[in-house]
C-alpha cells in the first residue's frame, strides 16, 4: 500500500491541531529539509522534542489513511513509516502560529521545557525499572501536559491559576483548575490524545495523572501496567522539578502525599530512588 499523502490529505487529517511548535525546532527542521540528503534520524530527533509536532506526526500515522492494526506511540517508528516525502508534507501542512508574541513564546517555554525533560527521564526510568516499552514512557512524558497550551490560549490567567494549584497542600492540582475554569489540563489532554489517536491507555493515564491520590493511596482498581507507567511519570515530574518550573513552587506537595504508597507499589526504597536519580545525573539526563 502506498502511504504517501498529499499536502491536502495532510491538512484534512491535521484539522484541529492547535498546539504551536517551538520556533527554534521549526527553524532546525527547515534547515534539515533543504539539505541535499535530509537525515530522517535527525528529523525524528527534532520532532521528538516538540509535543505539537510529535502529536501531529502520530495523528497522521495512526489515521485511517495508514490502516495500522494498532495505534503506535513511538515517534521514530512513525517517522520511518511516513517516509521523507509525506513527512515534509506533514511539517509544511501544520498550521504554524508564526504570529506568536514574544510574551506568548516565553510563557509557552515553561511548557516546552518541562515536556522534553520529563519525556527523556520517563524513557530512562521505564527502561531502568523494566517496563515493557520505554517509548511509551517517552510519549507519556512528552504529551501528559498537552492540555496546558490550549488552556493558556483560552484563559489569559491560566498560568496564574496553575501556580495557585501547585500551592495547594490538601487539594488536587486539578481541583483548583476545575473551580476556576470548569475543566482542567488533564481532561483537555485526554481529548487531545484521542484526537491524535494515541494508544487508549496513554490517553487514560493522561486523564488521571493528577488523580494519583485515589490510585496510589485509596488503591482504586487500576491496570498494573498503566499504574507502573503513571508511577514512572510522577517520579519523572518530581525529579525534573515540575513543581518549580511549571508551578513556581519550592515544595512538591503532590509528591509528598503520594511518595510512600507509590514507592511501595513499585517496590522501591528511598535509597533506591536516590540511586535512580544519581544514575540519571551521571548519564546527563538530569541536572544535579
Amino acid at each position: 500500500m502506498d502511504h504517501t499523502l498529499s499536502l491536502e490529505d495532510v491538512r484534512k487529517v491535521l484539522h484541529g491541531i492547535s498546539i504551536p511548535p517551538q520556533p527554534q525546532i521549526l527553524v532546525d527542521l527547515q534547515m534539515e529539509q533543504i539539505m541535499p540528503n535530509p537525515d530522517l534520524r535527525r528529523i525524528s530527533q527534532l520532532i521528538s522534542q516538540d509535543p505539537g509536532l510529535a502529536g501531529s506526526v502520530l495523528k497522521i500515522v495512526n489515521s485511517s489513511a495508514f490502516g495500522l492494526r494498532n495505534h503506535i506511540s513511538s515517534i521514530p517508528q512513525a517517522v520511518q513509516l511516513l517516509g521523507l516525502s509525506t513527512l515534509i508534507n506533514v511539517l509544511n501542512g501544520i498550521s504554524i502560529k508564526s504570529e506568536m508574541s514574544d510574551d506568548t513564546i516565553v510563557q509557552l517555554g515553561r511548557f516546552w521545557d518541562t515536556a522534553i525533560d520529563i519525556a527523556r527521564v520517563c524513557a530512562c526510568l521505564a527502561s531502568q525499572l523494566g517496563l515493557r516499552n520505554p517509548d511509551e514512557g517517552y510519549a507519556l512524558g512528552l504529551f501528559h501536559n498537552c492540555g496546558i497550551p490550549l488552556l493558556m490560549r483560552r484563559f489569559t490567567n491560566y498560568l496564574e491559576v496553575v501556580e495557585t494549584s501547585y500551592e495547594a497542600h490538601e487539594h488536587r492540582i486539578i481541583d483548583i483548575e476545575n473551580h476556576a475554569f470548569n475543566t482542567n489540563h488533564a481532561v483537555v489532554g485526554y481529548y487531545v490524545a484521542r484526537s491524535w489517536h494515541l494508544p487508549t491507555h496513554l490517553g487514560e493515564i493522561i486523564a488521571e495523572h493528577h488523580n494519583v491520590e485515589s490510585i496510589f493511596i485509596a488503591d482504586e482498581p487500576y491496570a498494573h501496567d498503566k499504574k507502573r507507567l503513571l508511577a514512572v511519570l510522577k517520579i519523572a515530574e518530581h525529579f525534573c522539578g515540575n513543581h518549580r518550573l511549571l508551578g513556581q513552587q519550592e515544595q512538591d506537595y503532590e509528591w509528598e502525599r503520594i511518595e510512600l504508597p507509590l514507592l511501595s507499589y513499585m517496590g522501591l526504597s528511598q535509597d533506591q530512588l536516590e540511586n535512580l536519580r544519581d544514575d540519571l545525573i551521571d548519564a546527563g539526563q538530569l541536572s544535579g
